[in-house]
């Protein structure tokens, strides 16, 4: 499977798709049907054009028989410049996301090894994610390991 899969960067057109792949994630965290009160698909349409393309969102795509079949996205996060270290950004993958017929193919490993790529070339000191428990395994086996440290305050209710 993995010789037949492509992965490249988003672009601003594939907003449409990788919107309604956004709902379709979403969707899966919702017994696989639409809550009620669910948002139109158009609102994270125009979220991502307006994202994709400037710099802070960088996202790759990977298609079969070209059909974009999963994305991951990442946000580059500044740190404080500090007169003793770089302040080199860290990189929050989010958004990751292959649908259920190209899974445990090769192509969300395909997706992580492109945001590395990326991360060693643009100089990024650390990536970082909040792994779902199904998405775990995967990570762990791309490289991510527990935090030595990390402290988090849930502020919503």
């Amino acid at each position: 499977m993995a010789d037949d899969l492509t992965v490249r960067a988003a672009r601003p057109g594939d907003a449409r798709v990788l919107a309604e792949l956004r709902w379709a994630f979403k969707h899966e965290d919702h017994d696989g049907s639409p809550a009620a009160g669910a948002r139109p698909v158009e609102q994270a349409e125009r979220w991502l054009r307006d994202r994709l393309g400037g710099g802070r969102w960088p996202a790759w795509v990977v298609e079969h028989d070209g059909e974009v079949c999963g994305h991951v996205f990442l946000h580059l996060v500044e740190r404080v410049p500090e007169p003793y270290a770089d302040n080199d950004p860290l990189g929050y993958v989010t958004n990751f996301y292959v649908t259920p017929p190209h899974r445990n193919r090769g192509a969300g490993a395909a997706l992580l090894a492109a945001v590395r790529r990326y991360a060693e070339a643009e100089g990024l000191d650390t990536l970082i994610v909040w792994p779902s428990e199904r998405s775990a395994p995967l990570y762990r086996r791309s490289g991510f390991r527990p935090p030595e440290e990390l402290l988090e305050l849930p502020v919503a209710p």
